[in-house]
């Protein structure tokens, strides 16, 4: 059944109204009518199943039947701190991030980052980002749209992880993802918050591994064998699906 993202703001009783672009989607590109039933997800996690009564090819009007939480977020938040690849990495790596539960990705400027952002380009490379980011949570069930934040310079992304929620991992030590992750999924009463910071294809220099240090981000072993960049994101989250989320509901 297709999937739609509204905000709040967008239900009205027991009716919701989907903007233009859902609109011609629905109309042109599935040719629904009325009487045909669609999922839709709030900004809140909640998933109602609707009908559709009206399709204008501008407007979309559904009609509420069921509403009930998502149950396809974790049970956890994972943002992915994406040190920013060459040639089109980003995109899939954005796409199967979201995929595999990711809550936020920022994209991060580090000195061994062949690719170079210009600022004017910024808020252009985000929105595409995000598109993809939209289209690969409709895709998988998502009950949230991931948000794509513009990207960020190396010392400056360090000071965004809450105390003790950075990880900085690295080619050259550090401890075992299997033993963090395992700590956190025992020690904590609530949902965990994870900021995972992944290197660009020549890594992290010696001075940014100092400064995550200092910074306070722990460092983090992925194994014995060196990952390229857009395998790491993607092996990191799909580690932490399994010993989080899929792991436990297996132990209860």
């Amino acid at each position: 059944m297709p999937r739609f993202f509204v905000e709040q703001t967008a239900i009205h009783g027991d009716t919701i109204v989907l903007d233009e672009a859902n609109a011609k989607h629905l109309s042109f590109s599935l040719r629904a009518k009325a009487g045909d039933h669609i999922f839709v997800c709030d900004a809140a996690g909640q998933l109602y199943e609707c009908e559709l009564t009206k399709l204008d090819g501008k407007t979309v009007e559904a009609r509420i039947l069921s509403v009930q939480p998502s149950v396809s977020e974790p049970p956890y938040e994972a943002v992915l701190c994406q040190a920013i690849p060459k040639g089109d990495k980003m995109d899939l790596i954005v796409q199967k991030a979201v995929e595999l539960g990711v809550s936020r990705v920022i994209p991060v400027e580090s000195q061994h980052c062949v690719t170079k952002i210009k600022p004017e380009a910024r808020a252009k490379k985000r929105e595409r980002w995000q598109r993809i980011a939209e289209a690969a949570a409709k895709q998988c069930g998502r009950g949230k749209i991931p948000q794509v934040e513009e990207p960020i310079r190396f010392e400056a992304l360090l000071s965004l992880a809450p105390d003790g929620c950075g990880y900085f991992c690295y080619e050259n030590g550090g401890d075992s993802l299997k033993t963090m992750l395992h700590q956190e999924r025992t020690k904590r009463d609530k949902a965990p918050v994870f900021y995972f910071l992944i290197g660009p294809e020549g890594g992290f220099s010696c001075e940014e591994a100092l400064a995550a240090d200092q910074a306070g981000w722990r460092t983090v072993s992925l194994g014995s064998r060196i990952l390229r960049t857009e395998t790491a994101s993607l092996f990191l989250l799909s580690a932490l699906s399994y010993e989080i989320e899929i792991e436990s509901d297996i132990r209860k």
